[in-house]
C-alpha cells in the first residue's frame, strides 16, 4: 500500500497485491501504475492473511530494485480519512508494512508523488 498526495486533497493509494482486485474503498477512478525501484516479493511471513502463528505463510512485499506494476485508486477528499483508516487497520495489523511515499508512472506516462 502506499498513499499518494497531491494539491487536491485527493488521495492516490497504489495497490501491487489483494488491493487491485480486493480495494475494499470506495474510490473516482483507477488505473495501471508503476512503481521503479521495488518489486513484488513474497518476502513477508504473516499469520494474519496467511498461515498461524506456529507456521507464518509468505505474502507480498515490495523489495527494493526491479519494477512493479498495480493499479493506482484515485480517492475523493471527503474519503480521505475513512479510506486512510481502514488501509491501516487492513494493511498495518502486524507493523511490517511502511507507508511511504513513491513517484509512480501512471499507463499515460504522467507521473504522481506517492
Amino acid at each position: 500500500m502506499h498513499l499518494v498526495d497531491d494539491d487536491t486533497n485527493e488521495l492516490w493509494v497504489f495497490g501491487y497485491g489483494s488491493l487491485m482486485w480486493r480495494p475494499g474503498f470506495d474510490f473516482i477512478d483507477c488505473a495501471l501504475a508503476w512503481v521503479h525501484g521495488y518489486h513484488r516479493a513474497l518476502c513477508i511471513y504473516s499469520h494474519v492473511h496467511r498461515g498461524t502463528p506456529q507456521s507464518p505463510g509468505l505474502v507480498l512485499g515490495l523489495d527494493h530494485g526491479g519494477s512493479c506494476q498495480g493499479v493506482v485508486f484515485r480517492i475523493a477528499s471527503s474519503k480521505r480519512e475513512e479510506t486512510i483508516a481502514y488501509l491501516r487497520e487492513r494493511e498495518l495489523v502486524t507493523s511490517v508494512y511502511l507507508e511511504k511515499f513513491v513517484t509512480l508512472r501512471l499507463n499515460d506516462g504522467s507521473r504522481k508523488r506517492a
